[in-house]
């Protein structure tokens, strides 16, 4: 009888336990192993989205002026410089070298300042001798009307600025239609190609512009290998 109610015992202890292992492995499926926490499986780290990648910054390129880089490609004969120059002039005259699309301003003492020039191109040069009457900055520009009548595609007015045919400075002189001036293509500078006007780059007809005052003289040399006339234009 002993025995028989230990074994009834054991058996009913194992069928507890068995029991209670079946309930627990049913239930593994909302948490695994609850009667053994020392094995849990820690839960998973949420994954974070990846930070965007931020574009590299642009660097800003500095801007040139045009018309300096221009002035820098010059051929050195044009370039601005103070040269040997014998003239009975005295200084501060102006005198203009047609044919070699040189200018000067005499400095006296047998010195001037030579800038390359942009001239009449054939049938409209012209010399002779004349002042500066007016001066100004960033000009207009009111084609005249016999240049209208060559081309009439022109405007019948253009308010000054960087896209100006005259460019940054204009010296009238006397009361024709030419002017000293400068341009916004000095690729033209040492050729024939204007209506008449004297054409310098802008950088180099600001530097003249600020050595003459109104009532300087201006000497216009021909060239004999040009026809001359009376002829104005834009210059």
């Amino acid at each position: 009888m002993r025995n028989f109610s230990h074994s009834s015992r054991a058996a009913a202890f194992s069928a507890v336990l068995i029991g209670s292992i079946a309930v627990s492995g049913a239930a593994s499926a909302a948490q695994p192993f609850p009667f053994l926490p020392f094995l849990q499986m820690p839960e998973p780290v949420a994954m974070q989205p990846a930070m965007p990648l931020q574009p590299a910054p642009q660097l800003q390129a500095v801007p040139q002026d045009e018309d300096s880089a221009a002035v820098a490609e010059l051929p050195a004969r044009l370039k601005r410089q103070v040269v040997s120059y014998v003239s009975s002039e005295a200084p501060g005259t102006i005198v203009i070298d047609t044919p070699n699309t040189y200018l000067y301003y005499v400095l006296g003492n047998g010195r001037a300042v030579r800038y390359g020039i942009g001239v009449g191109r054939d049938g409209f040069t012209w010399s002779g001798v004349q002042s500066i009457t007016k001066k100004a900055e960033w000009p207009d520009w009111t084609p005249p009307a016999e240049m209208i009548a060559r081309q009439p595609y022109l405007p019948r007015h253009m308010a000054g600025g960087p896209g100006n045919p005259l460019g940054a400075r204009a010296m009238y002189l006397g009361g024709t239609v030419y002017r000293i001036h400068g341009t916004n293509a000095p690729g033209t500078i040492g050729t024939h190609v204007s209506s008449g006007c004297i054409r310098l780059t802008n950088e180099d007809v600001a530097d003249l512009y600020s050595r003459v005052n109104v009532g300087t003289k201006v000497i216009v040399l021909p060239d004999n290998r040009r026809a001359d006339n009376g002829r104005g234009g834009r210059g």
